[in-house]
C-alpha cells in the first residue's frame, strides 16, 4: 500500500505542471497501428492521444499529418488514463485553433478553399481543417432548381458570411466569391472595350430580329442587319444557340453597359460592287420577297433588293398587288434606276409585257 502511494506521489510530482484543460506541446514518439499517438511531454509520464481524440473525422489517419519527431499541441483531458499516461485530445485543440483562424478569416473577409463533403436538402457541408461549414443552396453558385450533387467531393473558394461558434453556426458562400470575381472581370472588360475591337463570343439567344452574344460575361446585341445583308433574313436560320462566332463592337454605352455588335462573317456589302454586276436597262430574274400596297420588293441576290412600284407592275391597272403576285414568285424585270449612295434600285415588270423577255414563274 505504501509502495502504491509512493508511486502515485511520484507520478503526481512528475506531472505537477500538467493540469486539466491545459494546452501542452510535445514531440511525437510513436504512432501505433491503432492510430494512437504517444507524445513526449518532457515529464516522466508520456501523453497519449487515442484515435477518437485525434480527429472528428473517423476516417482521418494520424500518419497523414504527423511522423515521429514532429511537434504536436493538444489539450489535457485526464491526468492519468489508468496506465500512467496523460490523456490528451488533439481534435479539441485543433478545432479551437481552426475556429480562431476562421474568426480572423471572417473579420478580414478572406477567401479560403474548402472541400464539399456532404450534400443536404437545403445546401452543402464544406470541410475546413476538420471544421464543418454550411453553405446554403442559394449561396452555392449553382442555379436555382439545379442539383447540388455536382459539388460533392469538389473544392471551392468561399467566404465566411456568418460566424457564431457558440451556436455552432458557421455559414459560407461560394456565390459571393464568384460574384466578386465576375465584377472584377466585368470592370476590366468595360475599361478595355473599344469600338472596332474583335471578340469571340457565344450565341445565348436568337429571334427574328437578331441575337444576343456573350463576350467575356457581357451580352451584346447582334441585330439582324448586322448578321446578313439580306433585309428579309431571319437570325434563327443563320445562327443557333451556343454557336461560337467572331464579332466586332460597333457601338457601346459604357455608362449603361450596353453594346452592339456586328457579325464578322456577314461579308462585304454587295452594293459596293453593284456597278460591276448590274446596269440600268439590264433584264434580270428576281424573286418577290415583300408585297406592299404601293408595289413589290424583289431580290436579285443576297443583299440586293429593289422596288417595283405599283405603276410599273403591269399595263393593266392594279389596285392591289396581291391579286397578281405572290411571295416567292420569280419574274423577269428591267432595271430602270440604280442609286448606289442610298442602296436603292427601281425596276419595271410592265416594260417587259408583250416582249420575248416577259416571263412569270408561279410558285
Amino acid at each position: 500500500m505504501e509502495k502504491e502511494e509512493n508511486f502515485e506521489e511520484l507520478f503526481n510530482n512528475s506531472i505537477k505542471d500538467v493540469k486539466l484543460d491545459k494546452i501542452v506541446t510535445g514531440k511525437v514518439i510513436e504512432i501505433t497501428k491503432k492510430g494512437e499517438i504517444f507524445v513526449d511531454l518532457g515529464y516522466k509520464a508520456d501523453g497519449i492521444i487515442p484515435k477518437q481524440e485525434y480527429s472528428y473525422d473517423e476516417n482521418a489517419n494520424p500518419n497523414d499529418e504527423f511522423k515521429v519527431g514532429d511537434s504536436i499541441t493538444a489539450d489535457v483531458i485526464k491526468l492519468n488514463d489508468g496506465l500512467g499516461n496523460v490523456l490528451l485530445s488533439y481534435k479539441r485543440a485543433k478545432n479551437r485553433n481552426v475556429k480562431n483562424e476562421l474568426e480572423e478569416i471572417f473579420k478580414n473577409s478572406k477567401v479560403i478553399n474548402v472541400k464539399i463533403t456532404e450534400i443536404l436538402d437545403k445546401g452543402v457541408i464544406a470541410d475546413y481543417k476538420g471544421t464543418r461549414i454550411f453553405i446554403p443552396a442559394t449561396l452555392s453558385g449553382i442555379p436555382r432548381g439545379e442539383s447540388l450533387d455536382s459539388l460533392k467531393d469538389t473544392f471551392a473558394d468561399i467566404k465566411i458570411i456568418e460566424f457564431e461558434p457558440k451556436q455552432r453556426k458557421i455559414i459560407g458562400s461560394i456565390k459571393v466569391v464568384k460574384d466578386e470575381i465576375k465584377k472584377i472581370e466585368l470592370d476590366k472588360f468595360w475599361n478595355d472595350v473599344e469600338i472596332g475591337k474583335h471578340y469571340k463570343g457565344k450565341v445565348v439567344s436568337t429571334s427574328s430580329y437578331g441575337a444576343f452574344v456573350d463576350i467575356g460575361g457581357v451580352q451584346g446585341l447582334l441585330h439582324i442587319s448586322e448578321i446578313s445583308w439580306d433585309k428579309n433574313a431571319n437570325a434563327n436560320e443563320i445562327l443557333k444557340i451556343n454557336d461560337i462566332i467572331n464579332v466586332t463592337v460597333i457601338a457601346l454605352d459604357k455608362e449603361n453597359r450596353r453594346l452592339k455588335l456586328s457579325y464578322d462573317e456577314k461579308g462585304e456589302n454587295p452594293w459596293n460592287s453593284i456597278e460591276q454586276k448590274y446596269n440600268v436597262n439590264d433584264i434580270v430574274k428576281v424573286e418577290i420577297v415583300k408585297i406592299m400596297p404601293f408595289g413589290v420588293f424583289v431580290k436579285l441576290e443576297e443583299g440586293i433588293e429593289g422596288l417595283v412600284h405599283i405603276s410599273q407592275l403591269s399595263e393593266e391597272r392594279i389596285s392591289n398587288p396581291n391579286t397578281k403576285f405572290k411571295i416567292g414568285q420569280h419574274v423577269n424585270a428591267k432595271i430602270v434606276d440604280i442609286n448606289k449612295e442610298t442602296n436603292k434600285m427601281e425596276l419595271s415588270i410592265k416594260e417587259l409585257e408583250g416582249t420575248s423577255n416577259e416571263f412569270i414563274e408561279e410558285v
